[in-house]
């Protein structure tokens, strides 16, 4: 099977990172709202996960989320291959392989971060998939595991996969240390070197590069594109979603927003559709409102509008009323404070 083209660049500019119990399908429904133009990534599975698990949950796709990438785990080449194929068939735009989560139970299973050591190994997983799969096949990565100091030895791991078929690399752009800290802090205390993702796009122009890690703000978002294919958001957006809103707003201008920002309550109106939809299937209202919470966030009410969903939307008989109810008072306290 011939190598997919290489993904159109404006679909790379704004990206949502895959994150572990966070991009489910209700997330990216509710990303999707705020973003019409991200790229957006479900959470990790494991190869395993996908050839024997519940497909119907791991793999839940709404077809609003499009394009959407699934990102998988693991480092035996013939899983993977059939893996993707799997992700593949079930819609997926995309099949990312990550090499670059730093927990200990990744890498006990020898998948992950710790896969930067064994390039070779890499390279013959992406093979395999690509080579089985009708949609691009890309890599997210470090730029090195604990003491690894040296560029060079980034690009020869970058140059090996790309051999095998892969041209977009997701760059998270620090080293992901395997002892010693956790997955919050080698998300925080190993330095951010972005320099090192601007040197391999200058040096590999036939790669795409998209850079991740760090990025908090618009202007910081922004920046990277001088330098890179696109920057991907990650807990900055799902901790404070109209960031993400904001980004998409100012980067493409075009409809359905027309340059225009929404309100954080016409956005979050738009997601009842899907909220009713999936409490008619017996879904818990706080497994959809979990993601919305920080809607509001460094606005006056906000807190209460936390408060309300996050102390009501467990119990029983839920609905989207108490999602009116929190946006009500959250109305009410700007108004005391204006």
């Amino acid at each position: 099977m011939p190598v997919p083209a290489a993904i159109a660049t404006d679909a790379l500019r704004l990206s949502v990172a895959p994150m572990m119990d966070w991009t489910d399908t209700h997330c990216r429904v509710f990303h999707r709202i705020l973003a019409p133009h991200a790229r957006l990534y479900t959470e990790m599975v494991h190869a395993n996960a996908v050839i024997h698990g519940d497909r119907s949950k791991l793999l839940a796709l709404d077809p609003v989320e499009h394009p959407v990438a699934l990102q998988l785990g693991g480092s035996e080449p013939a899983l993977l291959a059939q893996a993707a194929r799997i992700g593949a068939d079930t819609g997926f735009d995309e099949i990312n392989l990550n090499v670059g989560c730093p927990s200990d139970r990744v890498q006990a299973g020898r998948f992950g971060a710790c896969l930067m050591r064994e390039p070779q190994l890499v390279a013959d997983s992406v093979a395999a998939m690509i080579a089985v799969s009708p949609v691009p096949v890309t890599v997210k990565c470090r730029l090195g595991i604990d003491d690894d100091e040296h560029y060079d030895a980034f690009r020869a791991f970058v140059d090996d996969v790309a051999a095998a078929g892969c041209g977009l690399f997701v760059v998270h752009a620090r080293n992901a240390w395997l002892k010693g800290l956790s997955p919050k802090e080698n998300r925080e205390v190993p330095p951010l070197r972005y320099d090192w993702a601007y040197r391999l796009r200058n040096e590999r122009p036939d790669l795409q590069v998209i850079v991740n890690g760090g990025i908090t703000s618009l202007e910081g978002a922004t920046a990277h594109l001088a330098h890179a294919d696109g920057a991907m958001l990650g807990r900055a957006a799902y901790h404070d979603p109209y960031l993400l809103h904001r980004t998409d707003v100012a980067w493409f201008g075009g409809p359905p927003f027309d340059g225009v920002q929404r309100s954080r309550e016409d956005l979050l109106c738009a997601l009842r559709p899907h909220v009713e939809q999936w409490l008619v299937q017996g879904v818990a209202l706080k497994q959809i409102t979990r993601h919305v919470l920080g809607l509001f966030h460094g606005q006056r009410g906000g807190r209460v509008f936390r408060q309300l969903l996050s102390e009501g939307a467990h119990k029983a008989g839920a609905d989207w009323g108490l999602v009116e109810a929190a946006m009500a008072a959250t109305r009410h306290h700007e108004d005391l404070a204006a």
